[in-house]
């Protein structure tokens, strides 16, 4: 089988190329073949500006994150996994002895190897080696699309977790792009009474709503703190944790000034640089601002979300391309079709 990839050599210079064979798993490691795909906004954002924060693409780099794969062969002493075990893989490898390592938090690992995160290539091609541990085994009825779709999903179970999300509270998520949608569905499934979402866009806040939020806000041109008294409006009373999506820094004041005195702010999108947000409004509100990054020991209870049937994030998906096809697959993306595009690894 040749191993055809998706990658990415300069700014808005794809290719769909061969790269080699991965070489024989050795202990606690697998060979996998790519099932399904689906491109992040991570990846747009280094095909388009060729870096995301300290990240930087400085040479030959495969895309890809969002991942459900078929082992192929596994290595001295895995005994996990076998030949054929349909798995949604987790794409990070920690050095697992530092301290952020030892405490459970590997997200922040200095050392972590994660995909499609330069130096380290991605899992848009036929073959790849992974980490048997960061591999998860599928129950018979999760689907190779659901598998996929853990990945943003453990984004919105890891965020929802910091920000102490209780049964019974009020929430505002602020963007209605993937990991808005997951987190509406995340803080339905962690206990959440009513959800308003806010975004710019007509279209997502409907999807939003056929996802489980109860209100949706569209925000135009305006005043930020009339726009919070708005959706403090149609939740009937100030959020309890409101978890931030965009990265904007408009939206993140929004936030601020909706969310209850004492109540929690959640940051997951990830702007570009500094942002000027009202942090006077939050110390006189003792408001707690958090953030998250990635994801650390979130993968099994995302898949348990799933396979127990509290969370579907089957509506996600709106298109799908062969891995052939993945250069039209990115254009869709980048020009703002659709919410997630699934391409399909696995050769016919």
């Amino acid at each position: 089988m040749d191993n055809l990839s998706v990658v990415l050599h300069a700014i808005n210079d794809l290719r769909v190329e061969k790269t080699p064979l991965p070489s024989a798993p050795g202990a606690n490691e697998v060979v996998l073949e790519s099932h399904t795909v689906g491109i992040c906004g991570s990846d747009v954002h280094f095909l388009t500006e060729g870096r995301i924060g300290p990240f930087i693409l400085n040479g030959p780099l495969i895309l890809g994150h969002e991942t459900s794969a078929t082992v192929v062969s596994v290595g001295p002493g895995v005994t996990t996994l076998k030949p054929g075990d349909r798995v949604a893989v987790e794409p990070q490898i920690p050095c697992r002895v530092c301290n952020a390592c030892k405490i459970g938090r590997y997200n922040y690992c200095p050392d972590t190897k994660f995909f499609a995160t330069p130096p380290y290539d991605g899992s848009l091609r036929r073959l790849f080696k992974h980490a048997a541990d960061f591999c998860f085994k599928l129950p018979d009825h999760v689907s190779y699309d659901e598998a996929t779709l853990m990945e943003p999903l453990a984004v919105a179970v890891h965020a929802l977790r910091r920000s102490g999300l209780a049964v019974g509270d009020n929430v505002l998520v602020c963007g209605a792009g993937p990991i808005g949608l997951v987190s509406i569905l995340v803080a339905k499934a962690f206990g959440a009474v009513k959800i308003c979402v806010t975004d710019i866009n007509a279209k997502r806040l409907a999807k939003a709503v056929e996802m489980g939020a109860d209100s949706s806000f569209l925000v135009k041109p305006g005043d930020v703190q009339e726009h919070a008294a708005e959706v403090v409006k149609l939740l009937g009373s100030p959020p309890d944790v409101s978890v931030e999506c965009s990265g904007q820094a408009s939206s993140t004041a929004l936030a601020i000034y909706a969310t209850k005195d004492g109540g929690v702010v959640q940051l997951v999108g990830m702007g570009s640089g500094d942002v000027t947000v009202p942090l006077t409004t939050a110390i006189c509100k003792e408001i707690d601002i958090r953030t998250s990054l990635r994801y650390s020991n979130s993968y099994p209870l995302a898949l348990s979300l799933i396979a127990e049937g509290k969370v579907n994030p089957n509506p996600l998906i709106t298109h799908r391309f062969e891995l052939e096809d993945a250069i039209e697959a990115f254009e869709v993306v980048k020009r703002g079709e659709g919410i997630k595009v699934m391409i399909n690894c696995k050769k016919n």
